[in-house]
């Protein structure tokens, strides 16, 4: 029995990200993702105005016939979500925490995927593997694995982004379409997702909150490390500590954005308390004006 609060949670994301679906990503989504290309179905006999180039050599030379292959539009896709749920993603200052954007984000992508008859996947992952849903189709599948986003409890606190790059680099061997989706606070994950990118069509979705950029004046603060348990004592009330914490926050996403650039990797920025609605379809648009030139 699902409890009445994440039931509430579920339909009220249900609605939101279907109305989203139908009023503005549909399109978006099919004109940037269309599929694989042409898949190999049946061998015929060569007709007039047939490519010569398509003629199955083997086939014509044992029949001693002419033969063509025909192929296809190969529409369907694997869409995977691989989603960090590490302690510092229960942080936001916001309405919401980044765990909980993430998870709308997800829902929203995966009803556009089902909307055009692809499959969805779920890997939720700490500093391991917590859950894998393997890919399918259908409505019921994509609210389990809103249900699965919004109630997991993962087992450890701690990040290691390239756990679940290596789990998926052996549970998938056909090339999908992933969306890597964390905070990406930490490091020694960088060869793995560009290892990862050369396989599959990669789109990093980083989740950040203001307040891990812009510190404001409140005196002597306590912070504690979500993942670590560290306790650490701060100022607030010093300008040069401020100045400090905002470059230090500046300089990291700077370094995201830089790395994903490198990589050659679509890379979708989103922070708590701002329309990621508006961040998607801007993503969606430079994608298919890239794809066009």
């Amino acid at each position: 029995m699902i409890p009445r609060e994440l039931a509430k949670k579920i339909r009220y994301i249900q609605i939101y990200t279907s109305k989203a679906v139908n009023d503005t990503l549909a399109g978006e989504y099919e004109s940037v993702f269309k599929g694989r290309g042409m898949e190999f179905e049946e061998v015929r006999g060569y007709q007039v105005g047939d490519d010569v180039r398509n003629i199955d050599w083997n086939v014509t030379a044992r029949t001693g016939e002419p033969y063509v292959k025909i192929f296809k539009e190969e529409r369907e896709l694997t869409v995977l979500f691989l989603v960090d749920l590490s302690a510092s993603g229960s942080f936001g200052s916001v309405n919401r925490t980044k765990n909980e954007i993430a998870a709308e984000i997800c829902a929203l992508l995966a009803f556009s995927a089902i909307k055009n008859n692809d499959k969805v996947g779920l890997l939720l992952f700490t500093d391991h593997v917590e859950m894998f849903i393997p890919p399918a189709k259908g409505t019921t599948h994509v609210l389990r694995i809103i249900r699965e986003l919004l109630n997991f409890k993962p087992g450890r606190s701690g990040t290691d982004i390239g756990e679940g790059i290596d789990y998926i680099g052996r549970v998938t061997n056909k090339r999908s379409v992933l969306f890597l989706v964390s905070d990406f606070i930490g490091d020694g994950y960088e060869n793995k997702i560009r290892a990862l990118a050369k396989r599959h069509d990669l789109i990093a979705v980083s989740i950040a909150d203001p307040r891990e950029t812009a510190m404001p004046d409140c005196g002597l603060v306590q912070l504690e490390d979500a993942e670590t348990g560290e306790m650490l004592l701060i100022d607030t009330g010093s300008a040069a500590f401020r100045r400090q914490f905002e470059m230090l926050g500046s300089q990291r996403l700077d370094k995201q954005k830089k790395l994903f650039r490198s990589m050659d990797v679509d890379h979708i920025e989103v922070t708590t308390g701002r329309d990621y609605l508006h961040d998607l379809i801007k993503f969606f648009k430079a994608r298919e004006r890239r794809s066009a030139a």
